[in-house]
């Protein structure tokens, strides 16, 4: 390969808009390794629902321009579908509940299933990747970015839910990407607004938020994703995905695969590096695959001319081109996935919330209230659903006590029952006799919800980290 294809194999860009078209000449004429999808990337049929055979077909085109440009590997085509608040393909695929839930729910064989299901339906589609799942520790209120993104605050089961998760997602044909090393859950600022500061020493990282990463590499799993976090003890100043430091810590834990960076179009990185510059910088630390820079044609031309200049070592550009190739002819070796029809995961998404709902305040056994109630809080969509899933378990709307749903991000509430739909955090503030925390606010998540309110099944769940005054495992 020459230079300019190898430079190209190592970029993954994103685009604007529906035009899979012009994506597909610029992978053909950049030799891109890939792209990644983002939410305005994706067709919507007339009734807002994802355009499923655009889609497919939109992937199609990008495919085959890899392979016009004389490659005999498929193209990384990939996607941020973790489940909750973070998914850019939405129905008729099978909505998930925020990855919190496997936390809540404790069961492995259940995270291995969800990934799977959850891959099969991507995999049916055409998608080779997916940037999940995050195996961030977090710490808990004051993590705003990850919150119920993270599968729990002890670094324990985040290892072993997300070793089980992303295992079911190469069983359904789909590479996962661990993330956000050297992790994002235990720092106070987001990473795509500014440069958040890991503090802690490198033995305490290696006791907690590095534990996941390392269970991760010890079952074989083919891609971590490095975030935009500055750790002093490695080094002061820089984002770990433009850290020699930082890839040499990743390496030394064993890793062999493709170190892919987070999106280096973020605030964090941009404001220092823009444009292309970014590309070379964190190819040099020790990147693999540079995600989503800000001019993908600007960070082509940069790498190139690195390489050329003698500034990224030629053999640096090789070992990064390897990874990646390497990486999706593995993946290629498998029995192509047959793929999931979209929404065939409903089901089995319902169990996972069903397993994951936490009872904190309020009775454990029985009905937790009577036979109508009033809703308040939360969006137009959630108390519709609710109301839904409530009327199907016997439950009036309209009269006797209130639901108060708190979603995404929302402060603390009052009511006789107080739900929180996404982290479970709110609810410590909240004045309520019965609490309940949810961790999804997808039609199936109500439904589990219903079911326990109504005294028709019992609340499994157990916080996966604390909340206020009650510690993880609290529950029923």
């Amino acid at each position: 390969m020459s230079t300019e294809q190898k430079a190209g194999q190592v970029l993954m860009p994103f685009f604007t808009g529906t035009d899979f078209a012009a994506q597909a000449a610029a992978i053909e004429r950049l030799h891109l390794g890939g792209s990644i999808v983002m939410g305005d990337n994706v067709p919507l049929s007339s009734d807002g629902t994802v355009d499923t055979a655009a889609m497919a077909a939109g992937i199609g085109l990008l495919q085959k321009a890899a392979r016009a440009d004389g490659r005999t590997w498929p193209a990384v085509i990939g996607v941020d579908q973790e489940g909750g608040v973070v998914a850019r393909l939405r129905a008729p695929l099978t909505e998930w509940p925020a990855p919190m839930s496997y936390g809540a729910a404790g069961s492995v064989a259940l995270a291995t299933d969800g990934g799977k299901a959850l891959a099969s339906e991507l995999a049916g589609l055409g998608f080779t990747a997916d940037f999940a799942p995050a195996t961030d520790v977090t710490a808990g209120p004051q993590d705003p970015t990850i919150g119920a993104r993270a599968l729990s605050g002890d670094p324990d089961a985040a290892s072993r839910l997300g070793v089980g998760f992303a295992q079911g997602m190469l069983a359904a044909g789909l590479l996962p990407s661990v993330k956000h090393f050297p992790g994002h859950g235990s720092v106070s600022v987001d990473s795509h607004e500014n440069l958040p500061v890991q503090k802690a020493t490198v033995a305490e990282l290696r006791a907690k938020d590095w534990k996941p990463f390392q269970a991760a590499i010890d079952a074989g799993l083919p891609m971590v994703m490095t975030g935009h976090i500055s750790v002093p003890a490695l080094e002061p100043g820089v984002p770990a995905s433009l850290s020699k430091p930082s890839y040499d810590a990743l390496r030394g834990m064993g890793f062999k695969g493709v170190a892919v960076t987070d999106a280096l179009n973020m605030g964090a990185v941009q404001k220092k590096f823009p444009g292309g510059s970014a590309a070379p910088k964190a190819l040099a630390a020790g990147a693999d695959l540079l995600l989503m820079p800000g001019d993908v044609a600007g960070a082509h031309a940069a790498v190139v001319e690195a390489v050329k200049s003698g500034a990224v070592p030629a053999s640096r550009l090789d070992e990064a081109a390897q990874r990646v190739v390497t990486m999706i002819l593995w993946r290629a070796r498998t029995p192509a996935p047959q793929g999931a029809a979209p929404g065939s995961g409903s089901a089995l998404s319902q169990r996972v919330s069903a397993a994951a709902v936490t009872v904190l305040a309020g009775p454990c056994h029985g009905p937790i209230v009577p036979g109508s109630v009033r809703v308040a809080g939360g969006s137009e969509q959630d108390r519709a659903r609710f109301a839904k899933a409530a009327r199907a378990a016997g439950i009036a709307i309209g009269t006797g006590p209130l639901v108060t749903l708190i979603g995404f991000e929302g402060p603390p509430a009052k009511g006789d029952v107080v739900v929180a739909l996404d982290a479970p955090w709110p609810l410590a503030g909240s004045a309520a006799p019965a609490k309940v925390a949810l961790y999804g606010r997808s039609q199936e998540a109500f439904n589990a919800l219903a079911a326990v309110l109504a005294g028709k099944a019992p609340a499994t769940g157990k916080l996966p980290a604390a909340v206020g005054p009650h510690a993880p495992g609290s529950g029923c």
